[in-house]
């Protein structure tokens, strides 16, 4: 029986070559914002121009 080309790990490997500067880049940039974002507290919001002025739009 002959076996079957597979073109999968060819297909991964030259896209990995050509993404991998994009999917660090996106995980590390998430990264930070998670960290910044579970860092912010009540009290900043209630300082923050920007949450007051979205807050009045939501109606809360």
């Amino acid at each position: 029986m002959v076996r079957l080309f597979d073109p999968w790990p060819v297909f991964f490997k030259r896209e990995w070559n050509r993404n991998w500067p994009f999917l660090v880049g996106f995980a590390v940039t998430g990264t930070i914002i998670t960290k910044m974002s579970l860092g912010l507290t009540e009290e900043d919001a209630k300082n923050s121009k920007f949450v007051q002025r979205h807050k009045r739009r939501l109606g809360d």
